[in-house]
């Protein structure tokens, strides 16, 4: 049997594209999501073929995190599918956590005595 293939949110899956296309490693791909990249802007920065003076992308990339961050690589490494069946996992374990609290009891409106 065939296994079906999560869907990613568009905020994910452009980074799975973009990890694709440019041959980038999830290291590779975590280091540009902490430097704040924009994954569609990496077709302008990868041409190194046709302008000699850039960096090949993967380079590029983790020059700036050093530069930035001051170490080679991130303290954790994980991919994008690893980082949002972590974020799935938190939301569901909070949701349970949620549920489980007694509701705090439900005040009604507050009746002021007149003093006339």
């Amino acid at each position: 049997m065939a296994q079906k293939k999560k869907k990613l949110s568009p905020k994910y899956q452009v980074w799975v594209d973009a990890r694709r296309k440019f041959r980038l490693s999830h290291r590779q791909i975590q280091m540009a999501r902490e430097l704040g990249m924009n994954p569609k802007k990496f077709g302008g920065l990868a041409n190194h073929d046709q302008e000699s003076w850039k960096m090949p992308l993967p380079e590029f990339i983790e020059d700036l995190y050093r530069k930035r961050f001051g170490r080679e690589e991130p303290e954790i490494i994980r991919s994008i599918e690893e980082l949002v069946e972590a974020r799935k996992k938190k939301k569901e374990e909070k949701r349970e956590r949620k549920l489980s609290e007694p509701s705090p009891p439900v005040a009604g409106p507050v009746e002021e005595e007149n003093p006339f």
